[in-house]
């Protein structure tokens, strides 16, 4: 019998607490990111579909950082079992999060920028919102003129302008037609390399660009190769998902 029970949180997205997002402060921005847990952890449905063939579980960003201590994985599940079994309630918080978060950011000089997968790859722009007695066909309806973007490893999505993404490399062999659709696509595609690559590396024929010096991945060129960097667990990875270099 699936646990059902869940808190509503004070706060939902977490704002410029990620040592990569506030780098983007000294290029103007500032970034909200929404936290849950990853693939089926929360035991409430599997919110990164391609995780096993991508083979990214074990490696995934989930456990690094803040996410090593068991009080941030829980609240993480709870998260997800608020989006889960109170929908509305969870998107109307949502809203008034990021509307709270735009008004704040804009009005201390910034351009604000909001990632709602941190560490899960919902598909966004299918999730509905009721709010104020309106129905809108997602969470980027609401906010046109604010940029929304994300990682991502599902290759054939169809964002709303709004909603930039990246694609997520993984070297494994169940994933290569993944791999293969984004790049005809021309999609942007993250890379997690073991070591930072050279200056000049090229990978999948293209010129490497450096990813860890921000999250502004909206402000890199479609069809770009970015390099990032393995963390926590990423760091011992040998699935394939990290490129040993």
């Amino acid at each position: 019998m699936k646990d059902t029970r869940f808190y509503v949180p004070k706060r939902l997205f977490s704002w410029d607490t990620n040592p990569k997002t506030i780098k983007g402060q000294q290029h103007g921005f500032k970034t909200a990111v929404l936290y849950m847990a990853p693939s089926d952890m929360a035991g409430v449905g599997d919110f990164c579909p391609m995780a096993r063939k991508a083979n990214c579980r074990d490696a995934c960003l989930y456990k690094a950082g803040r996410g090593a201590f068991t009080n941030t994985q829980l609240a993480r599940i709870n998260k997800t079992k608020y989006f889960v079994y109170a929908r509305k309630q969870f998107m109307t918080q949502m809203v008034e999060e990021i509307a709270e978060f735009v008004f704040k950011t804009r009005a201390e000089g910034f351009t604000p920028l909001i990632r709602p997968n941190g560490t899960q790859d919902i598909q966004w722009e299918k999730v509905d919102v009721f709010y104020d007695g309106m129905m809108y066909a997602n969470i980027m309806e609401i906010f046109p003129d604010e940029q929304f973007y994300d990682y991502t490893k599902i290759p054939n999505r169809k964002p709303p302008p709004n909603y930039d993404l990246t694609f997520s490399y993984s070297g494994t062999d169940a994933f290569q037609p993944y791999v293969k659709r984004a790049l005809k696509t021309g999609m942007r595609m993250a890379v997690v390399f073991r070591n930072r690559p050279e200056q000049g590396t090229e990978f999948l024929d293209q010129v490497v660009l450096d990813g860890d010096d921000s999250d502004l991945r909206h402000l890199d060129p479609p069809g770009s190769i970015v390099a990032l960097y393995a963390k926590g667990p990423a760091k011992k990875d040998t699935s394939g998902f990290v490129v040993h270099n």
